[in-house]
């Protein structure tokens, strides 16, 4: 069962991302589990392989906006980094990031 504790040890700064919901632990809650079904995981992997440096940006800028509001500070940074590289149209690092992306979000999935 997902809790304030166990984000808490998964990295994320629960006091802010409570703060930024007015308080209320049960909607924060229910936002961190509906990070499954984000869609934009996905379009970032495929604009990714594609190549597709503009979709892949989209993808990723829409995902910073998500997890930082959030606070899941150790998918958000990973998330923020490869937003700006993309964003500079560059793809130096962008696999090891997107690896560093995977591992995060399947270490959150564990939680939720």
């Amino acid at each position: 069962m997902l809790t304030i504790e166990t984000l808490n040890t998964y990295g994320a700064d629960t006091q802010e991302g409570l703060t930024r919901c007015l308080g209320n632990e049960g909607l924060y809650l229910r936002l961190v589990g509906m990070i499954r079904d984000e869609k934009h995981f996905d379009l970032l992997e495929t604009a990714l392989e594609e190549g597709n440096l503009a979709a892949g940006f989209e993808a990723a800028h829409a995902l910073k906006g998500v997890l930082s509001n959030l606070s899941l500070t150790p998918l958000q940074t990973p998330v923020e980094q490869i937003t700006e590289r993309l964003r500079a149209g560059e793809t130096e690092g962008t696999r090891e990031l997107m690896e560093e992306i995977r591992a995060q979000k399947e270490a959150l999935f564990e939680l939720i």
